[in-house]
């Protein structure tokens, strides 16, 4: 095999005039070349995005939740947290109560989702909230008679409220139970211990924290709650830790979602959006193969002297087979492999460089996220090869066909 390569680099080498095979061939590298170093650029893109979006959600949503469906679950809720305690990979649980409510304040209102959770194991670190405090504490334990209460930036620039002011809540629960009763709603009072802000708009403009007994009082649930939110020590094993739960839960009276189950249509949505770029920008690499195809082809009759000695010297059909696939996979090898140093490149110096800035007033970033994934290179490169080979069997195939006498007889 080795004389086969050596031809095969030999014919890719040896014009010594440029010629229009010639330029099909370079034309063939360029765009193989631009199309890998394009389709990698494009997936990190979305890489970061991705990566961008469920750091900003997961903050704030649980690695899995288990959420009870029936009354039996509501009660035997307490029950889960041997089992939580036992589960590999949990690092931290926390139970939590959450309902709709109307925040006031003065003569402004708006609807809030109201989260209760347990402030002895939902401080800081283990639930994203306390980190993202930008005015105030993360404490919203009771103050006298008042409940604390952490609440969004937006929200808070909505009902015009600052650390410190008081904010009153009802339940839509207690709404309903006042209208058919004819009685005045209940209306709980808080003091604003902290403002937080997760560049994310919804969680900023509808999102309370309240202590998880605070809570229950609210919505009207007693002393019980709706279920468990559960940190990881690796978001990776939320599948894993989800169907461990699944083997010691009855699935009809818990249901317990992962951090991707919670957003599934947005993620679904990204891939989507990921797949798409993927089949658009590798329509690239094909044109690209194309012209692989159309310069063996004119490649083969132009050595067809050759072909004929080679055959006349003892070559076999599998050895001309070899030379020209050679050929044409050296062309893919060669714009594969500057392709992905040139897209790799790209994303190096936007990681460093940052020379595609986005205006931070306007977006959560400074600059077009990029992550560059081993999985996604490899893929691109296979692709463009795969291609490059399915170019060059059609050619390869014709040269064999040529007869030795028919190659030679003229010349």
């Amino acid at each position: 095999m080795k004389y086969e390569l050596f031809i095969a680099k030999r014919y890719l080498r040896s014009k010594h005039k440029l010629n229009f095979i010639t330029i099909i061939s370079i034309v063939s590298v360029l765009g193989i070349t631009l199309g890998v170093a394009a389709l990698i650029v494009v997936l990190s893109v979305f890489n970061g995005f991705g990566s961008l979006v469920t750091s900003i959600l997961v903050n704030f949503d649980p690695h899995v939740r288990i959420t009870a469906l029936s009354e039996e679950a509501y009660d035997r809720m307490p029950e889960i947290a041997p089992i939580l305690g036992r589960t590999a990979h949990i690092k931290s649980y926390s139970p939590f109560v959450s309902g709709k409510a109307i925040a006031l304040k003065n003569q402004l209102t708006s609807i809030v989702d109201v989260k209760g959770i347990d402030y002895n194991t939902s401080q800081g670190e283990n639930w994203g909230v306390g980190s993202k405090v930008e005015y105030g504490s993360f404490d919203y334990r009771p103050v006298g008679d008042k409940d604390g209460i952490i609440i969004g930036f937006n929200l808070a620039n909505k009902i015009q409220s600052l650390v410190g002011d008081s904010l009153y809540l009802t339940s839509f629960n207690s709404i309903s139970q006042s209208a058919s009763s004819l009685a005045v709603p209940s209306v709980k009072k808080y003091v604003i211990k902290g403002i937080f802000e997760s560049n994310n708009n919804d969680y900023d403009l509808y999102s309370v924290f309240v202590s998880l007994n605070s809570a229950q009082d609210l919505l009207g649930t007693g002393g019980r709650f709706q279920g468990y939110e559960i940190r990881l020590d690796d978001i990776k094993n939320s599948m894993q830790v989800k169907n461990e739960l699944l083997k010691s839960l009855d699935g009809r009276l818990y249901r317990i979602n992962t951090w991707y189950d919670l957003h599934k249509d947005l993620y679904s949505m990204m891939q989507i959006e990921r797949w798409a770029a993927f089949i658009i920008v590798s329509l690239i690499i094909t044109v690209a193969t194309f012209n692989v195809l159309g310069s063996l082809s004119m490649s083969v009759i132009e050595k067809t002297k050759d072909i004929g000695v080679l055959r006349s010297m003892g070559a076999k059909d599998a050895s001309i087979l070899r030379i020209f696939m050679f050929e044409g996979m050296l062309t893919g090898i060669i714009g594969t492999i500057a392709g992905s140093l040139i897209g790799v490149l790209i994303i190096f110096l936007q990681m460093k460089l940052k020379f595609y800035p986005l205006d931070p007033t306007k977006y959560i970033i400074d600059a077009l996220p990029v992550e560059l994934r081993l999985w996604d290179l490899l893929a691109v490169a296979i692709m463009a090869l795969l291609l490059s080979f399915l170019a060059s069997l059609y050619p390869a195939k014709k040269a064999v066909k040529i007869p030795a006498l028919e190659a030679i007889k003229w010349e």
